[in-house]
């Protein structure tokens, strides 16, 4: 059973920077496509960025494109977003996912999650 756990959420202002971190256990993580997810209050959950098991192809939605990097550490087990420039939009509860298929396709199948981590970007 793989355990995701996030962390690095908080309370930032417009235009500042955060790093989530997603540590893995229990699995092999390398071998595993990563996503970052998002979801704010009364809105759908959606995928924020996606990165293949070997780091080499990654997927940005078009809203964080040019400010979100998704990144992976295979020999930490664990896959990062560096958020800059942040936006109000941005606030959201964000998790990370794991797909054992290992690349990035257009019917993904996440199916470990973790608990997620809060970031909260004020005006």
């Amino acid at each position: 059973q793989v355990q995701l756990v996030e962390s690095g959420g908080g309370l930032v202002q417009a235009g500042g920077s955060l790093r989530l971190s997603c540590a893995a256990s229990g699995g092999t993580f390398s071998r595993y496509a990563m996503g970052w997810f998002r979801q704010a209050p009364g809105k759908e959950r959606e995928v924020v960025a996606a990165i293949s098991w070997s780091g080499q192809t990654t997927y940005y939605a078009d809203s964080v494109k040019g400010r979100f990097t998704i990144s992976r550490d295979n020999a930490k087990n664990t896959v990062y977003l560096q958020m800059n420039s942040l936006k109000p939009e941005d606030t959201a509860g964000y998790s990370c996912a794991a797909d054992p298929r290992g690349v990035i396709t257009d019917r993904p199948e996440y199916i470990y999650w973790g608990q997620g981590t809060q970031v909260t970007v004020s005006s």
